[in-house]
Parts: C-alpha cells; structure tokens; sequence
C-alpha cells in the first residue's frame, strides 16, 4: 500500500493502531512542545496522548507529497481530563520526510496557535468547538 494511504488510515483511526513500521528505529520528531528521536518515544507520545486525553482526533485536511517530502495539514482535537472537560483544538500541518524506501526519516509538526492560546482554550473554554 502507498504510504500516502497508509497515513490517510493512520489519521483516521489516530491515536489507535498507528502504523508504526512506516517509520524509522531513529525517526527524528519535532513538535512545539517534544523534540526527539526513535519511533519508541513516538508510539510512547502517541500512547500518552490514547491514555489521558478525552476522544482525541485528528481530523486529515490535506496531504500531499512532493518528492521524499509528505506534508499534511490537520487539526487535532481532545477533551483534557479536568472537571469541566473544555474540548481542546490545534490545527497545524506536518513536513515528514521519507527516504528511498518510503520509511519516515523526520516528522516535524507546526501548529497555527501559540502555546498561550492552547491554554487559554483550557481557561475560557467556548461552546462551539
């Protein structure tokens, strides 16, 4: 199967029975908050993320890929385990880079809010999300 189609499945279903063979042992991954290598700390970030937020998804936007680059934009949403349980949303794109073998070798996510305005979503949670 096409690893375009393979992340199309993996975002669907995300954050279970993510398709962690598509990724290299020493994967470097970035977001705004985690900096690291190996697809272990991957499945161990994606694991956290199953275990303690609220009906976590990712909603699949676009993808595309160009060359041994796949870029794809999304929007990732959860419920935080807090009494009033406000329904988080961060919508951002992704840069992964494949190599010969179509095995991910980075996955770099970016996100279109700060760090301050996803705390704010906790603090002054709104009806519409």
């Amino acid at each position: 199967m096409d690893i375009v189609e393979i992340l199309k499945q993996d975002y669907q279903r995300f954050p279970a029975n993510q398709t962690y063979s598509i990724y290299a042992q020493d994967v470097y991954f970035k977001d705004p908050l985690n900096e690291f290598r190996g697809v272990a700390k991957y499945k161990a970030t994606i694991k956290f993320i199953e275990t303690w937020f609220i009906a976590p998804k990712m909603d699949l936007h676009d993808i595309r890929r160009e060359g041994d680059t796949i870029k794809t934009e999304w929007t990732l949403s959860w419920n935080t385990p807090v009494p009033w349980k406000p329904r988080i949303a961060i919508p951002g794109w992704s840069e992964l880079r494949v190599n010969q073998q179509d095995i991910i070798t980075s996955h770099v996510d970016y996100w279109k809010c700060s760090r301050l305005d996803v705390i704010k979503q906790h603090l002054f949670p709104t009806k519409n999300r």
